[in-house]
């Protein structure tokens, strides 16, 4: 199930740069689609966090969080703005490679590393040959 999910987000983000980027074009600026973009996604996270009912996090509970774990926000508006920008100009299937690889190159690494307290796994021969094979398709899928 999990696999499938995976798959399902993947599409949806997909469908949202695309949408988002076109969203940036009529609004004559790719951060105005940023800020759309966030701030729907700030409401429907709301929504979500008033049916669920978590427990909110103590103030003693967020003094002990890191501060660098506090701006990936800032990462998410470079990453999604460079998206909407960078779509128009390549096409979302062009765009979504390059950054399919990037996200895995650099993902692979923080997990042999085990940066950010994440789970360290070490990158084996077959990861390799795995991201050689996802370096290929991204040449293929580019000519």
């Amino acid at each position: 199930m999990a696999i499938l999910l995976a798959f399902f987000a993947g599409g949806l983000i997909a469908v949202q740069a695309g949408i988002n980027s076109q969203l940036g074009i009529m609004l004559r600026n790719p951060m105005f689609a940023t800020v759309v973009a966030f701030v729907m996604s700030a409401l429907v996270s709301s929504v979500a966090i008033a049916f669920m009912a978590p427990a909110w996090p103590t103030k003693s509970l967020i003094k002990t969080i890191p501060l660098f774990l506090w701006f990936g926000g800032v990462l998410s508006a470079v990453g999604v703005g460079l998206f909407y920008y960078l779509i128009p100009k390549m096409g979302v299937g062009s765009m979504m490679s390059f950054a399919l690889t990037g996200q895995l190159l650099l993902s692979v690494l923080i997990s042999h590393y085990g940066l950010f307290g994440l789970p360290q796994i070490a990158i084996t021969p077959i990861k390799l040959a795995g991201i050689v094979s996802m370096i290929a398709g991204l040449i293929l899928l580019n000519r």
